[in-house]
């Protein structure tokens, strides 16, 4: 019996071990497929670490119905959870109306299925605060959702979460139908001189005119931010300098300006959620993920007013000083159903990005899919991005998008103003205010319909610099405008086209064209100006031969253009 007892125990210990090992195995098998072919060094993310402790708000005396202010229940309900340690907070299936929740470190805000989180309208309840907007230092309204100085928090549970920012939005008249502009001009609110724009409030629509990009640069103290504070409406969710947050299948719709703002939070996971707000809503950013370190965005969709997906690291001097990069960032496997941008870098990047990996998205119908974009002064250094196997389609302006002249305008607005093909020859000192995008690979595309398919443009005194693109497959109206660029690889691209010239190059230099099928004959389908061309290589391919559709301008220097043959 003891034989057959120590027989059985070993058996049971090889079994355990066994065990142990195979979960160790799967451990890292998962660890290798998070960050199988990211181009790279990225280490584990940290998800927020939270007690096994649990209340419900109706604990505490919140009334469903939407109609009771149940601010003083999520306070009471977060202050016990964090008694025990910290832990999650159950908001069940209803409607519950609150003002502004602060968030606190080990905290969870589980929204469970049917329930919807309505933030009041009432202004009175959003005091104005020190904060950061549109990558400056400035005073706004507190955010529905704050927390500063965190770690561990988390938003789980599908429920919904909604800003109530038709109280607070401004809406240009070209945005919506006629008729929904009659009804909003006759609920209230004030109209501006030109009939162009709707504004909530008097205090508002005069604040606005002094404004740049959002925000008042004239003025400095509290008192003289307290006499615009309709105008300083905020993000929805302001998570600052934090570690370990995580957003996980909740749905995050109507704010007020941004949706979704993480300013300078290591470790942040965003997974599985849903972003909406209204095609007009301006400045309707989904998330924009400011001077962050170590991110993911995945399975996630996206339906907003503004950019979708955004990456920003300050702006002008108060970024640069700042110093603080958005680094490290994986973005894979999301929806953007309508935006500016699908995913977008700037403009505000003047503490820089870097380490950027965005892989098997899908945009339809975005304003532009792949949006880069900053301006002079604000200087930082965009570099390392890689881009693979995003699909586009119905894309109204720029498939892929860089623009270092960025006046603040939608590209849409920018095509309408003609300024999108402008071209700036003016030469500038190189300063910290220059900015700087390079080192960038875009492969595996797949454009199904727009206006253009890929718009580069440097500035004359910093170039963009090295971007290799690979593997398009495209149908748009027009090809390729590439400007003051230097170092770019373009290869393995179907194109087809409306306009005769696809290809239309101004004072580039080492660019490397090759392997290209193009369905224009005409002469001039490759169009080469400008003085500050240099180094251009033109490799012909069975289908395409480029010494017969290729027109080089008068100022393009002699032996700056040569032919080669596959």
């Amino acid at each position: 019996m003891k034989t057959k007892s120590i027989i059985k125990l070993v058996v049971i210990c090889l079994i355990f071990i066994l065990g142990c090992s195979q979960s160790k195995e799967k451990e890292v098998t998962q660890t290798y497929e998070n960050y199988n072919n990211i181009e790279f060094e990225m280490k584990t993310i940290q998800e927020p670490q939270i007690p096994n402790n649990t209340v419900n708000i109706k604990d505490f005396g919140a009334v469903d119905g939407g109609q009771v202010l149940n601010t003083k229940a999520f306070e009471k309900a977060i202050e016990v959870v964090l008694e025990k340690g910290g832990g999650k907070v159950i908001i069940p299936a209803g409607i519950w109306l609150t003002g502004p929740i602060i968030l606190k470190s080990k905290l969870e805000l589980h929204a469970e299925a049917g329930a919807l989180i309505k933030f009041s309208t009432n202004k009175d309840l959003y005091p104005i605060i020190e904060t950061n907007f549109e990558g400056l230092n400035t005073w706004r309204c507190l955010s529905p959702i704050y927390g500063k100085n965190l770690e561990d928090v988390a938003f789980t549970g599908p429920g919904v979460w909604d800003g109530s920012g038709d109280a607070w939005r401004q809406v240009k008249r070209s945005k919506i139908t006629e008729s929904h502009w009659k009804k909003l001009v006759t609920s209230g609110g004030f109209v501006n001189e030109s009939n162009t724009s709707w504004y909530p409030s008097e205090q508002f629509k005069n604040a606005s005119k002094n404004a740049e990009l959002n925000v008042r640069k004239d003025l400095k103290t509290k008192e003289e931010f307290q006499q615009i504070k309709d105008f300083l409406r905020p993000v929805m969710v302001s998570i600052q300098n934090s570690k370990r947050v995580m957003f996980s299948g909740s749905v995050f719709q109507n704010s007020p300006a941004w949706c979704i703002h993480p300013l300078m939070v290591e470790d942040l996971t965003v997974k599985n959620i849903t972003v909406r707000n209204p095609h007009y809503s301006q400045n309707g950013d989904g998330i924009d993920i400011e001077s962050c370190k170590n991110v993911i965005v995945e399975n996630s969709s996206f339906d907003v007013g503004d950019d979708a997906i955004c990456i920003k690291s300050g702006k002008d001097k108060d970024g640069r000083d700042r110093n603080f990069p958005c680094e490290n960032l994986i973005i894979r496997n999301n929806i953007v159903y309508h935006g500016h941008g699908g995913v977008t870098v700037g403009s505000e990047m003047s503490s820089g990005v870097k380490n950027m990996h965005v892989s098997n998205c899908t945009f339809i119908g975005t304003d532009v899919g792949l949006r880069f974009k900053s301006k002079r002064g604000r200087g930082g250094v965009v570099e390392n991005i890689f881009i693979s196997d995003v699909r586009m389609t119905n894309i109204p302006t720029n498939a892929i998008s860089f623009n270092l002249y960025y006046g603040g305008l939608s590209v849409s607005e920018m095509l309408e103003k003609a300024k999108n093909n402008k071209t700036v020859a003016k030469v500038v000192p190189v300063s910290e205010t220059t900015p700087q995008f390079k080192n960038i690979v875009i492969k595996d595309i797949v454009i199904d319909g727009a206006h253009q398919a890929v718009f580069l443009q440097g500035l004359p005194e910093m170039n963009l610099e090295n971007v290799k693109i690979s593997n398009l497959l495209v149908k748009a109206d027009k090809g390729f405008s590439i400007i003051d660029a230097d170092g770019i690889t373009i290869n393995n691209v179907n194109i087809t086209v409306k306009e005769e010239t696809v290809f239309n190059i101004f004072n580039s230099k080492n660019l490397d064209v090759s392997n290209i099928e193009f369905n224009s004959v005409a002469k001039n389908a490759v169009f080469i100006n400008g003085k500050g061309s240099e180094n251009i290589k033109l490799k012909s391919s069975k289908k395409t031969d480029f010494t017969k559709s290729t027109f080089i301008g008068e100022t393009v220097g002699k032996n700056v253009v040569t032919f080669q043959k596959e």
